[in-house]
């Protein structure tokens, strides 16, 4: 592959003939309870953001001013927070932000996969007339300017191209597409979530997993699309279908994501379990985390409640508000309680006597006096009765009606609790 012309000028016009669609539809029932009222795009993360945000600020800090939203499952706080938050682009100026649920509008079914959530909106992309588009999953967190990748895509002149990672082949197994590629980075070979992943040429214990980013010369895409929803045996389905379809006839690249960030590894997480989107949310607190919020360069665009500061109050020495090694966000009141190494999202309020550590607690909350909890997940609007013990006892913790994950993440949500259901 050809080294991308990387000229201000150059960059810019390959942006500005994008246009970016972003596939945000999917369950995430990996993560249970979490997603039983939203999408895993809607899904909370770093304190004031949702995964949303994630690939649509890479989007805007990439100059693809153009970007559709894909919906489908749950979608009601999805679409509320991409209209406030998102909602403000000048259509006039060549800018938009739009949102496209399932509306039937070339077949009598909803979204039957990845590809036909495209193919379902072809009429609405060619009103864009742009020259490239590219498809982007909308359920990972990770920083990525975009221009590197159209870049490659037009100076290697491929039909298509996949962004892609380095994944230990333990990783990847059952859960990525994998590639393998020639030197050129020409993919030879595609399999969708293999069992024994084939391994590098040059690291048999790495191998090239799909990100689930690909960008394609409009006119080839829709003809590919076509193709595919005349094949009654398909699972409409990019990975599954259409890049096994086109790697041996057409020119289909793979582009490894690399940093551009002084990271030393690309980031990029699927938080599709319980587990991992705990992990991922801890890995925050560090103080020089993999993933840098506070860069003013590339900054994460979201929409915000107005709330006032985070609050800290008594100083006794058995009852200190206070937060150490923690994330506390606007609105929050921390009230002679002690919080280690937890996040906390807007207006939670901890009560007096209480001990919060090791967790991720989603807006809304109230925790109230004399609770200990450890190694949790509190979904949003939850109030923790007094005196409650959570993460301590994982026997009592199930006996409770909460999940406990594998590696020993409690999940509470308001329905474990008896409160009425539906927050999202």
């Amino acid at each position: 592959m050809l080294k991308p012309n990387s000229s201000p000028r150059y960059i810019s016009n390959l942006t500005r003939d994008t246009y970016a669609l972003i596939l945000a539809g999917g369950k995430g029932s990996r993560l249970h309870e979490l997603t039983e009222w939203r999408a895993k795009p809607a899904l909370y993360f770093g304190g004031k953001f949702r995964i949303i945000d994630f690939p649509l600020s890479n989007c805007i800090n990439s100059g693809i001013r153009r970007v559709g939203v894909v919906t489908q499952y749950k979608s009601h706080s999805l679409i509320r927070h991409v209209m406030r938050g998102w909602g403000h682009f000048k259509k006039e100026l060549g800018e938009s932000v739009e949102i496209l649920p399932a509306s039937q509008r070339y077949s009598e079914s909803w979204y039957q996969g990845t590809a036909d959530a495209v193919f379902q909106n072809i009429d609405i992309i060619r009103r864009e007339i742009p020259k490239y588009v590219m498809v982007l999953s909308g359920d990972h967190v990770y920083r990525m300017d975009y221009a590197g990748l159209l870049a490659a895509h037009a100076e290697s002149d491929a039909d298509m191209t996949v962004s892609c990672l380095e994944v230990p082949l333990e990783e990847a197994a059952g859960a990525f597409g994998v590639m393998e590629v020639d030197e050129n980075n020409r993919i030879l070979g595609f399999e969708e979530k293999p069992k024994h992943p084939k391994p590098l040429p040059n690291d048999p214990t790495m191998c090239l997993a799909s990100m689930g980013n690909y960008v394609f010369n409009t006119e080839f895409l829709f003809e590919q699309l076509k193709k595919d929803a005349d094949k009654e045996e398909s699972e409409r389905d990019f990975g599954k279908d259409i890049i096994p379809a086109i790697i041996k006839e057409h020119k289909v690249y793979a582009f490894p994501f690399r940093s551009g960030f002084n990271e030393e590894k690309a980031y990029w997480r699927d938080v599709g379990t319980l587990d991992s989107f705990w992990l991922a949310n801890m890995e925050l607190l560090s103080p020089t985390p993999a993933l840098n919020l506070y860069d003013a360069k590339w900054p994460i665009w979201t929409f915000q409640e107005q709330t006032p500061p985070a609050k800290f109050v008594f100083d006794d020495d058995d009852r200190r508000g206070m937060a150490v090694d923690s994330i506390v966000s606007g609105g929050c009141i921390i009230s002679g309680a002690v919080v280690r190494h937890s996040l906390l999202f807007n207006n939670v309020e901890v009560c007096s006597y209480s001990l919060l550590e090791d967790s991720v607690v989603l807006p809304d909350v109230v925790i109230l006096r004399n609770c200990k909890i450890r190694k949790a997940i509190i979904d949003r609007g939850c109030i923790i009765p007094e005196g409650m013990v959570i993460g301590f006892n994982h026997e009592q913790d199930k006996a409770r009606g909460f999940r406990v994950s594998e590696n020993g993440v409690v999940l509470v949500t308001r329905e474990m609790l008896g409160l009425p259901v539906g927050y999202d």
